[in-house]
């Protein structure tokens, strides 16, 4: 499987996903305006966090240990049955946790428990979730990536389906259920979609629990927890900083502009996720990993600048788009936001080495590091440059970490031998 291929197929049935996502931004725009849009993005933000945990946070090493064990059907087995347990028993306990705590998970959220019944909702639906996402890291880690974008694609479908329909007659509250609810649903989907599947049959996930696999998904777990509390909840952080700073208009904008970059990034980072790290893991000399990494780089970086151009240079175009004229003010942080994106995915071309090869003392001390730099710098630069300092500290975080990831990968970038 080739990255452009993957690439290629993907941007296909991504778009699908992208322009569901953007529409669904739309509707939420004009039914809620600015203050909505911040809203939602705490509470998806939130679900981030408690997703991970409700599947042990297993993801990453779910496929990188599928994609290794391929063609072993005894590991494959014993990895499956393990994963399983896993997410059951974590899904149940992070779901017991949800029904209790409501009031206050929506006072921290919101500043208000008026939205407890749809994290109520969530912690009775999370099990799904928790299977769903299994299953397409196993999909994803068998490189079966015509069904993996095919059950994204519905699940982003499904989401602009919810969100349409709640949004309109129940307004932030039903954007809130919309989130809930569309992450449950998909699971019946992937289960339709591969339920003839060789591998999937109830022998491969009946097994004991195998304490050699646990261990080994657990460094993953870790890297993927530190992940869950920094990257979130640096955005709560900056995000309630922005609103007592400057207003909860303006972290509507910034919020706009954040799923703008998302959006557009989806088909590289979907990419990446579903070529990238399998394949790296596969991958056992400097130099070929060097060969790789370099014509990944030739490939994706391109590709970015020119989206972040062309996005720059539409951008009033896309704001009236994608949210109403009520959004105009967010031109101002087109600029500096664009440049981090740019950083972001020159970044994470060799941060993805930490997961493939698991390192996970070096990944937690890095995203532990550079979620405070955000938030710190955020704190300083919005003081100078009001809203748009925000942007310049994502811009600014990112090129800092870029230096870190080529100083810390310079052997293997720069030296051609085999070792």
């Amino acid at each position: 499987m080739k990255l452009v291929k993957t690439t290629f197929f993907s941007a296909i049935i991504t778009f699908i996903r992208i322009a569901s996502g953007f529409t669904a931004s739309k509707v939420v725009a004009i039914f809620t305006g600015p203050s909505g849009v911040a809203l939602i993005g705490a509470f998806a933000n939130f679900i981030t966090i408690v997703l991970t945990f409700a599947n042990g946070a297993i993801n990453t090493g779910v496929i990188k240990y599928t994609a290794e064990f391929d063609g072993d059907e005894a590991k494959l087995k014993r990895l499956f049955s393990t994963s399983f347990k896993i997410s059951i028993y974590c899904s149940l306990i992070v779901g017991l946790i949800l029904l209790i705590l409501a009031p206050y998970c929506s006072a921290w959220i919101f500043a208000s428990d008026l939205y407890s019944n749809a994290i109520h909702v969530l912690g009775l639906t999370i099990i799904l979730y928790s299977l769903n996402s299994l299953l397409i890291s196993i999909l994803n880690g068998k490189k079966e990536i015509k069904v993996y974008t095919i059950v994204n694609t519905a699940g982003s479908l499904i989401g602009l389906l919810f969100t349409v329909i709640l949004v309109y007659f129940y307004k932030i509250n039903g954007a809130l259920y919309a989130l809930v609810l569309a992450q449950s649903i998909v699971f019946f989907v992937t289960l339709i979609l591969i339920i003839k599947r060789p591998w999937f049959s109830w022998n491969y996930f009946n097994g004991k629990f195998d304490r050699v696999i646990g261990k080994q998904l657990g460094s993953y777990s870790l890297m993927a927890v530190v992940t869950a509390l920094t990257a979130p909840v640096s955005q709560i952080v900056l995000r309630n900083m922005v609103i007592s700073k400057v207003g909860i208009n303006e972290a509507g904008y910034w919020q706009g502009m954040m799923r703008v970059s998302d959006g557009y990034l989806l088909i590289i980072t979907t990419s990446l996720a579903t070529y990238y790290l399998p394949k790296l893991s596969s991958l056992k000399t400097n130099l070929e990993l060097r060969k790789e990494i370099l014509s990944v780089y030739k490939i994706v970086l391109p590709v970015v600048l020119l989206g972040c151009m062309l996005i720059f240079f539409l951008r009033f175009f896309i704001i009236k788009l994608l949210y109403t004229d009520g959004f105009l003010a967010m031109e101002n942080l087109f600029l500096w936001q664009l440049a981090g994106d740019f950083f972001k995915i020159a970044s994470w071309i060799l941060a993805y080495l930490m997961l493939a090869k698991a390192m996970t003392k070096m990944y937690i001390i890095c995203e532990i590091g550079f979620s405070v730099l955000y938030v710190v710098l955020g704190y300083v630069l919005v003081d100078h440059f009001h809203l748009k300092g925000i942007t310049i500290a994502f811009a600014l975080n990112y090129f800092i970490f870029l230096m870190i990831m080529i100083f810390t990968f310079r052997r293997i970038l720069f030296k051609t031998t085999s070792s």
